[in-house]
This record gives structure tokens, C-alpha cells and sequence, in this order.
């Protein structure tokens, strides 16, 4: 009996936890059919997760964080677009986000980009609404930033 619990205990809590996961999306196209079902922007993140310092900072500082989860679940669709040394991508993957760089003039890593978007005969017309990086001050601090761009006040 004592197993049957600790089994039941242990497939929960693995629930639980799965639920608490946020979904970074790859693909720009099914995020823009999802950000435009939400009614949310997207939060697209340039990064270079496998050797860019300041990004992984901002990873362990800000985007794992559950203020961020909390937030980024309730306002925008994630975007992930990564640009790694060491990890391997499929040409498809690689092509989509160099076009993105391009397109968006990313100079720098991390940079997230808060952007709106709509797909018209094939192709995908981007509204931007601001951009940040790394903010020093941890989630607070950063979410006060994203909150700004997000949610501007009208004056």
C-alpha cells in the first residue's frame, strides 16, 4: 500500500511540475499562429545559450524564475532563437533564425525582442514594440522593463 502511494505521490508531483514549465517555441510561424489566437506579442529571445555569458545570466537571473513564468504566462508567447557554437540545429532551424537577425538588425546577444505579428499571403509583417536585454536587479527589476514595453502607459 505504502508503494501505491509513493508512486501516485511521485507521478503528481511530476504533473505539477511539468505544468509549472513555460513553452519556448522554435518555430516563428506557429508562435505567430499562437500569439495571434492569444491575442498576446511574442517575446522573441536572441541568444546564444551555449557560450554567451550574458545570456545565460539572464537565464538563471530572470527567465527561470517564477515571477517570470507568472508573467510570460499571463502576457506574451516565447520565442526562442538561438545562435549556438557547440549545439547542433538543422539547416531549417539555422536559416529561420539567421533571416530573423537580419531582419530585426540583432547586433548584440542577449537581446529580446517584444513584437507583433501577422502572416498575409505567405508572408509575415512584424509590428515592434521595444527591445531589452539583460537588466540588471534580477526578475523585479527586468519585469519592470518588459512591463514598460508590453503595457505601455498612454499619457
Amino acid at each position: 500500500m505504502k508503494k501505491i502511494f509513493l508512486i501516485t505521490l511521485f507521478l503528481a508531483g511530476a504533473f505539477v511540475t511539468q505544468a509549472q514549465e513555460l513553452k519556448w517555441y522554435t518555430d516563428v510561424k506557429e508562435a505567430i499562429t499562437i500569439s495571434n489566437k492569444e491575442k498576446k506579442p511574442l517575446l522573441m529571445f536572441f541568444t546564444g545559450s551555449d557560450w554567451c555569458g550574458w545570456c545565460i545570466r539572464l537565464q538563471n537571473e530572470v527567465l527561470k524564475t517564477t515571477e517570470f513564468k507568472k508573467w510570460a504566462t499571463e502576457n506574451v508567447v516565447l520565442v526562442e532563437l538561438d545562435y549556438p557554437r557547440r549545439t547542433p540545429q538543422t539547416p531549417e532551424l539555422k536559416n529561420q533564425n539567421n533571416e530573423l537577425q537580419q531582419a530585426f538588425g540583432i547586433q548584440g546577444f542577449p537581446t529580446i525582442y517584444f513584437t507583433s505579428a501577422e502572416s498575409k499571403d505567405g508572408k509575415v509583417n512584424f509590428k515592434g514594440l521595444g527591445q531589452t536585454g539583460y537588466v540588471a536587479g534580477g526578475p523585479a527589476a527586468w519585469l519592470t522593463v518588459a512591463e514598460g514595453i508590453v503595457h505601455p502607459k498612454k499619457s
